[in-house]
């Protein structure tokens, strides 16, 4: 169970970091949301030129919309601009550009943040993980439908049309009305945005213009995310042991990327300092994390690294590791009641 005093320690100690600054925050958004709309005009005026030109295009648009998304992403926490007014506007601006209802998209990552490592309350703002013990005990077809899910080519191929375009447009069934009245108000906007370029320039050229980045864009993305949770050494454990900041400095890789590409995702990298405190500028993070010396211990993962994570898929309660299925099975117990008569679990 988490310990509050230690928590207010980490929050105090952290707490200078998470002041906005209205000038460097102005720059953070002239530095992603109006380069990934120019070079997304751009990439329209090269479509009569050259598709190699549009798709060699398509990768710094992609960088910069990963860009616009941190923007969002600390609009959700407050941590932008010094406005919490501000930072609601500026939010579902940003939400219509990486296709997120903002309301919703920030109570939905807040509840990641509050359960993110705790066993007994995962499956909201995570990547669904099934313990080693939880897998074994699927049917055929169970087992078959998380190693689908789990693939690769599934995850970053299919993931982002699921996660950008499809999963944000739904409403849950019992939704409160103001969760409920963000996704239908972010749907109705888009769908006007949408009509309209359609109109103006063709939807063939729209999705030429379009899809190549954001499609890539949410590869990485999700590959981001993943790596930030789901590396060898994760943190992982049952309520009653569960401490959040246990989950932030243990469960929350990081990830040392190349500057330029640190730079393109907004020092999210920087994972355990943020979910120790949201409160923090994506531009202090670096700061944070250097000023710290407990930091210096927190599991750190390089571009190979994360690439390598990938291949993690169970959680092993017994060596407290992310194991791949051909470790699980390997440390499988000889049980051919196990192998052939498997406990189905709704």
């Amino acid at each position: 169970m988490s310990d509050p005093s230690k928590d207010a320690v980490w929050h105090d100690t952290l707490a200078p970091y998470a002041q906005p600054r209205l000038g460097r925050s102005v720059i953070e958004v002239a530095t992603s949301v109006v380069p990934y709309l120019a070079l997304s005009v751009l990439i329209y005026a090269t479509l009569g030129v050259s598709i190699l030109l549009t798709l060699a295009l398509a990768i710094p648009t992609a960088g910069f919309l990963v860009r616009t998304f941190i923007v969002f992403h600390d609009c959700g926490h407050g941590s932008m601009l010094p406005s919490k007014r501000a930072n609601a506007y500026l939010g579902a601006f940003t939400g219509l550009l990486v296709l997120a209802p903002f309301t919703r998209w920030r109570h939905d990552h807040a509840v990641h943040h509050a359960t993110s490592g705790d066993l007994e309350r995962r499956g909201v703002g995570d990547v669904p993980t099934l313990t080693v013990a939880e897998y074994r005990a699927r049917s055929q077809r169970g087992r078959l439908a998380y190693r689908i899910f789990r693939n690769p080519l599934v995850m970053f191929g299919v993931g982002p049309v699921f996660a950008m375009i499809i999963g944000p447009r739904l409403v849950a069934k019992g939704a409160r009305p103001r969760m409920r009245n963000s996704v239908l108000a972010t749907d109705a906007a888009l769908a006007a945005i949408v009509a309209a370029l359609c109109l103006l320039i063709g939807w063939q050229q729209f999705l030429l213009a379009w899809a190549p980045s954001a499609m890539l864009a949410g590869s990485v993305g999700i590959w981001l995310f993943y790596v930030q949770h789901q590396f060898e050494d994760a943190y992982w454990q049952n309520a009653d042991d569960w401490t959040y900041a246990e989950a932030g400095l243990r469960g929350s890789s990081y990830l040392r990327l190349p500057k330029v590409l640190q730079f393109f995702t907004g020092n999210i990298g920087l994972h355990h300092v943020h979910h120790l405190n949201a409160r923090i500028p994506n531009y202090n993070l670096q700061a944070a994390h250097d000023a710290n010396p407990i930091f210096q211990s927190v599991p750190t993962l390089s571009l190979w690294d994360g690439l390598r994570a990938v291949r993690l898929k169970l959680w092993d309660e017994g060596s407290g590791k992310m194991v791949t299925f051909a470790q699980a099975r390997a440390a499988a117990p000889a049980s051919p009641l196990l192998e052939h008569q498997p406990v189905v679990v709704e």
